[in-house]
Order: structure tokens, then C-alpha cells, then sequence
């Protein structure tokens, strides 16, 4: 045992000059998972593992060397907290506690919600805004296309909503060619975070760089309108929380409970912000409607 203490301070002391994360850097760790994929991990013992592997697991992805990583992830969590070390990350993430196949089960959760709710929102905009309304197919057809790929679409989605609002209501050119702009940055950030490399520090540079342009053009336009638009305060408020919740995705520590982190903190603090964005939408789509339509009467 003082053997591996004196390990685990010798890598703690290390851990600024080398690469990767502490825990899977530690050799108990490294021998834990070739111990157990020498043992379970080929041959009759191979077969043994996936016969008694839920289907569930089976289904998500799960291999038997998955598997051995997680539980040997738990015995240098244990050894860390033992000889009274910090919680050690592994491969760029903090321990998490297994639910089903779930590897964060509260961030997988608030992110179902965070859907629901903007799912619930989008489908009463349809039903109190009129097509009709100049911005109606905007924010309908292309939420749809928008929401089944990452977190970082809900800020692009945000930001094409803006350019719609700012600009392509007279110069719907500009917005086809922003609209193809934002596709194609988004195609190159999906492709790189899942074909070449996950790297999670780009990606939150990435979402926070489009996230500043989000803010300071909405900010714009509500600060622009905001005597003509008593309804664009709804817009500012969200701007602000939403700008204020991601300060939680710079925090860095040990999920609670081995459960709740900064990012499921985060995924659920914007719940509620979901259903003001939508109601400012609705009111929005509103004014553009009657205002239209009053137009129409003069003309």
C-alpha cells in the first residue's frame, strides 16, 4: 500500500508535464484494465462476459474492455480517496456513477427535458402563430433540422434566428447565403469532434466564441428596439441568463454524489429558458404578423 501512495504522489507531482488525464495515467489503473482484459476479455471468458451482459449494454455499444475500465475507474477512485488524494479525471471526464447504459445519467436526463421543453414550446408556437406570420417557417422548419445534432446548433439556431430578425426580412439573400455559412460551420465541427478528434477544450472554445456573437448581436437589436418592442425585454433577459448559466460549463469539479455535475447543472438551470426564448418568439411573430398586415390595409 505505501507503494502505491508514493506512486500516486510521484504522478500528482507530474501531472502538469505529461499528457492525458490523471487517473488513466496512473499505473494502478493501467494495470487494473490489463489485468481484467487478460481475464475477461478473450476467449471462453469473452463469451461468458456477453452472455451475462445485459442486452441493454450490448445494444449501447458497451465492450467487455468498456467495462473493465469503468469498474477498475471505481478501484483507483477508491485508492485516491483512501490515501486522501483529489478526485482524479479519467480519458478528459470525471467518475460518473453507471445508470443503465448511461454514462452521465443527469446530464442524459436534463438533456431529455431541455428537449421536451423546447419541443412543448415549439409545438404551441404552431399552434397560437399563424403561418402566415413572417417568421413562422423560420423558427419551426428549421428548429426541426437544427435540434437533432449537438449543443452547439442551439447557439447557430440562435444566432440564424437573429439574422432573420435583423436582416433577412428585407435581404432574404443575405440570409440564404448566412444560412449556408452556418450549415457548413457546422458540418466541419461535427466531423472533426466525431471523425477525427473529441477534443473538448475546442469545443468549448468553438461554443464559446459563437456563443459571444450570439450575445452581442441579440443585445444589439433588443438595446436597438427596445422603446418601439416592450417585448424584446424577454429577449434580453434570456440573452443575459443564458449568457450567465454558461459560466457553470467553466467549472471543474467532481460530479455530486458521482451523479450531478456542472454540465447537468447547466443542462438544467436552461430549462426554463427554453419556454421565455419561445414566448418572445411567439410575441415577436405576433407584432411582425399585425404589422404586416396592417401594411397591407394602406396599400
Amino acid at each position: 500500500m505505501a507503494g502505491r501512495a508514493a506512486r500516486l504522489v510521484l504522478l500528482a507531482g507530474a501531472a502538469a508535464l505529461a499528457s492525458g488525464s490523471q487517473g488513466d495515467r496512473e499505473p494502478v489503473y493501467r494495470d487494473c484494465v490489463l489485468q481484467c482484459e487478460e481475464q475477461n476479455c478473450s476467449g471462453g471468458a469473452l463469451n461468458h462476459f456477453r452472455s451475462r451482459q445485459p442486452i441493454y449494454m450490448s445494444l449501447a455499444g458497451w465492450t467487455c474492455r468498456d467495462d473493465c475500465k469503468y469498474e477498475c475507474m471505481w478501484v483507483t477512485v477508491g485508492l485516491y480517496l483512501q490515501e486522501g488524494h483529489k478526485v482524479p479525471q479519467f480519458h478528459g471526464k470525471w467518475p460518473f456513477s453507471r445508470f443503465l447504459f448511461f454514462q452521465e445519467p443527469a446530464s442524459a436526463v436534463a438533456s431529455f427535458l431541455n428537449g421536451l421543453a423546447s419541443l412543448v414550446m415549439l409545438c404551441r408556437y404552431r399552434t397560437f402563430v399563424p403561418a402566415s406570420s413572417p417568421m413562422y417557417h423560420t423558427c419551426v422548419a428549421f428548429a426541426w433540422k437544427m435540434d437533432y445534432f449537438c449543443a452547439s446548433t442551439v447557439i447557430l439556431h440562435s444566432i440564424y434566428l437573429c439574422c432573420v430578425r435583423t436582416v433577412g426580412l428585407q435581404h432574404p439573400a443575405v440570409v440564404s447565403a448566412f444560412r449556408a455559412l452556418l450549415l457548413l460551420m457546422l458540418t466541419v465541427h461535427v466531423s472533426y469532434l466525431s471523425l477525427i478528434r473529441f477534443d473538448y477544450g475546442y469545443n468549448l472554445v468553438a461554443n464559446v466564441a459563437i456563443g459571444l456573437v450570439n450575445v452581442v448581436w441579440w443585445l444589439a437589436w433588443c438595446l436597438w428596439n427596445q422603446r418601439r418592442l416592450p417585448h424584446v425585454r424577454k429577449c434580453v433577459v434570456v440573452v443575459l441568463l443564458l449568457q450567465g448559466l454558461s459560466l457553470l460549463e467553466l467549472l471543474d469539479f467532481p460530479p455530486l454524489f458521482w451523479v450531478l455535475d456542472a454540465h447537468a447543472i447547466w443542462h438544467i438551470s436552461t430549462i426554463p429558458v427554453h419556454v421565455l426564448f419561445f414566448s418572445f418568439l411567439e410575441d415577436d411573430s405576433l407584432y411582425l404578423l399585425k404589422e404586416s398586415e396592417d401594411k397591407f390595409k394602406l396599400d
